[in-house]
């Protein structure tokens, strides 16, 4: 029997490079970089000034103050952008069965912002300054929470934490509840908020980060071989999956298709790629076996690439080991270039990428390539946008554990 057809008829963007889905592609396709140097806290003691944030950030542009108090920034990311996901799908929730909607949202680290504030709040004046919405606000599963008691959407309610894997598991996941015909539609994606002290301290401290103080706007520069480490970034990104048969019923306007995804592991190191390839391997064959296509179908690639001088050359290997000679035929890209890395919204936010690069015909660029490394030589799509048609694009996250995503997506056709 065939599969249950699977279409995102809904799209949801907060990025360092737009806000809002429209704005956020036309920053893509224009090469623009959101990393800048930060301004809103001390880093002057700190290895990297700088990150790839939301430009102009107020929530009270999207909820009221008592809303915006009880929710971590993660979640309130999570909120806006599944709002604008179902707005922009055009579906009447007056219609509809909310007992057949799933939402499926991760975050990497969910509401770090929140534990350090509340942590000092505990040090300085004992357990009854501790908030009641402090755990509430803490645990990463509750923006898909959140979002459930909003709408009244009562079908599967969960999320999957696999650091910057997030966003396409619970992606996966979600295509995964309407194929087996537990949902019809499913709210899905990744939401992030680390830049803060404590993030970047943190990150900092595993000494992944680039530190081009003085080009924080070039400082994401995957490929590149003077590359010398990710740029933090934050966000979310979000989209409504839809049976293929709900969509075509109410005339929604279709981005595209999932049509399968791989997943695996490592079991290598904590932080470090395999450098042999094996779970991405695995990750990216078990996803063309699940969409059942041949390697020559695939057009696109957006990959992992966060800049980092190991993990862009083991993605590179892993795709030429797969791939073959096609490797070379294949648009590449890594959108970090311009949004630095949104931790566990980033396998969300560049499903959206790759999605919309499918529905455009349109490739956005790798920016900042100018020093070209012998050992990352396929086709990064360097500095401007490409147009070409895409008939399959893959998008690629992986996270820190071993975590490995493929997921496949498909031009619509009827």
């Amino acid at each position: 029997m065939s599969k249950r057809r699977v279409v995102i008829t809904g799209i949801g963007a907060l990025t360092p490079v737009g806000k809002g889905a429209p704005e956020f592609w036309n920053g893509l396709i224009s090469g623009k970089s959101g990393a800048k140097s930060i301004d809103n806290f001390d880093v002057s003691n700190f290895p990297t000034k700088f990150a790839a944030q939301i430009e102009d950030y107020d929530a009270s542009e999207y909820m009221n103050s008592k809303e915006a108090r009880r929710m971590d920034k993660f979640c309130q990311y999570a909120m806006i952008t599944a709002d604008e996901a179902l707005r922009d799908s055009g579906i009447d929730l007056d219609l509809i069965d909310r007992n057949r909607v799933a939402v499926i949202i991760g975050s990497g680290i969910g509401g770090m912002q929140t534990f350090y504030q509340q942590s000092v709040e505990f040090h300085l004046k004992g357990q009854r300054a501790v908030s009641p919405f402090f755990i509430p606000m803490l645990i990463p599963d509750m923006a898909a929470g959140q979002i459930s008691i909003k709408y009244g959407f009562r079908g599967p309610n969960f999320c999957a934490v696999s650091a910057c894997a997030t966003g396409s598991h619970n992606i996966g996941l979600a295509y995964d509840t309407i194929v087996n015909e537990h949902a019809d539609y499913a709210v899905t994606g990744g939401a992030e908020a680390s830049v803060f002290g404590m993030g970047l301290a943190g990150f900092n401290a595993v000494r992944a980060m680039s530190t081009r103080n003085d080009s924080p706007e070039t400082a994401s520069r995957p490929f590149d071989k003077t590359r010398d480490g990710f740029v933090l970034g934050e966000g979310a990104g979000m989209l409504l999956l839809e049976s293929y048969d709900s969509a075509v019923q109410r005339g929604a306007r279709i981005y595209g298709e999932i049509c399968g995804y791989g997943f695996s592991a490592d079991a290598h190191h904590i932080t470090a790629p395999d450098p042999e390839g094996k779970g991405v391997i695995l990750a990216m064959t078990s996803a063309l076996k699940s969409a059942g296509i041949k390697l020559e179908d695939v057009h696109h690639i957006n990959m992992h690439g966060t800049s980092t001088p190991l993990g862009d050359i083991a993605e590179t290997r892993s795709i030429k080991k797969v791939f073959g000679d096609h490797a070379y035929k294949i648009n590449l890209n890594s959108t970090k270039s311009m949004t630095g890395h949104t931790l566990g919204a980033a396998g969300a936010v560049e499903s959206i990428a790759t999605i919309l690069a499918i529905y455009h015909g349109i490739i956005p660029p790798t920016i900042n390539y100018t020093h070209p490394d012998p050992d990352c030589d396929l086709n990064y799509t360097t500095n401007e946008a490409e147009v070409r048609d895409i008939t399959y694009g893959l998008n690629n996250a992986f996270g820190f554990g071993g975590h490995n995503t493929t997921v496949v997506f498909k031009k619509f056709v009827e």
